[in-house]
């Protein structure tokens, strides 16, 4: 796999092509960006977002892989951060529940997603809703602001998976919380799919282990960590064979390997009044 930067420059790449495609032309090219069938299919793992309230079709490229506001608790009144904003999809679910007292800020690394969001945001007339351009590894926002945060298919493109969960639990308040879903494994992927670019803008051979993923938020510093929702993601034949031969594919099914979506909650400890978190 190419270096940190060098993977987000292709995320970035990726992304900001998708971003000029309607969710019928995501799911009906190979791999959502009209590049020929070289990555994975991101319509195998979306979910259905259309009878939620604040539904926007504009917003619906078809990239997430759960519903994490579904289990984010969110209420009237909160501060909402969203990692990996996208067109605006999660955030105007979110911000249709916290409504005009509450706040929702999306963050997101590609320019054209932030413009995307922004127009969208501006055709539904909502004063507060922004985006804000940034990396998730380094969110452009204070100590403590959020209430709730949420992200949808998108730690997978972050190297330092570590580093974003300790930057969730920095900018959420005492007591705050975030629903996250994304994809993870049981078991491990072919060498030849870990290593190619493109699977990993895909989400897939970014995916790491499910119980090095559920330690890794803890050890970011949140409790209470639970699996909301998981769901096993089959990825099609004529996919796996662009990076597989066919005894390296029929290997890869004896395997039994496991590729999820979950989605995942978490809170940030309370704080005591003596400076430190603590409990009891």
């Amino acid at each position: 796999m190419q270096n940190d930067k060098n993977m987000k420059e292709l995320v970035r790449e990726k992304y900001a092509e998708i971003a000029t495609q309607s969710k019928t032309q995501n799911e009906t090219s190979c791999c959502g960006a009209g590049c020929g069938c070289s990555t994975i299919d991101y319509a195998i793992m979306s979910d259905d977002y259309t009878s939620l309230e604040g539904y926007f079709a504009e917003a619906d490229l078809g990239l997430g892989c759960g519903l994490p506001t579904e289990y984010a608790q969110i209420k009237k009144g909160d501060t909402v951060v969203d990692l990996g904003s996208g067109a605006g999809n999660d955030a105007f679910i979110a911000r249709s529940i916290v409504g005009e007292d509450g706040r929702v800020i999306g963050i997101d690394m590609t320019e054209t997603m932030i413009d995307l969001a922004r127009k969208n945001a501006a055709k539904l007339k909502l004063e507060n809703v922004e985006f804000r351009l940034g990396d998730i590894e380094k969110i452009p926002i204070s100590n403590n602001k959020a209430d709730v945060v949420v992200s949808n298919c998108v730690l997978n493109l972050v190297p330092d998976k570590l580093k974003a969960f300790i930057e969730m639990y920095r900018i959420l308040k005492p007591g705050g919380h975030f629903s996250v879903s994304d994809i993870v494994l049981v078991g491990n992927l072919p060498e030849s799919i870990v290593k190619e670019a493109e699977m990993y803008a895909g989400c897939v051979s970014g995916a790491i282990q499910k119980n090095d993923y559920l330690s890794m938020i803890s050890n970011a510093g949140f409790t209470k960590v639970e699996i909301n929702k998981e769901k096993a993601i089959t990825i099609p034949d004529e996919i796996l064979s662009n990076y597989l031969n066919a005894d390296q594919l029929q290997d890869f099914k004896d395997s039994k390997t496991g590729i999820f979506s979950i989605t995942v909650y978490g809170e940030k400890a309370k704080d005591c009044g003596c400076g430190t978190e603590c409990c009891n």
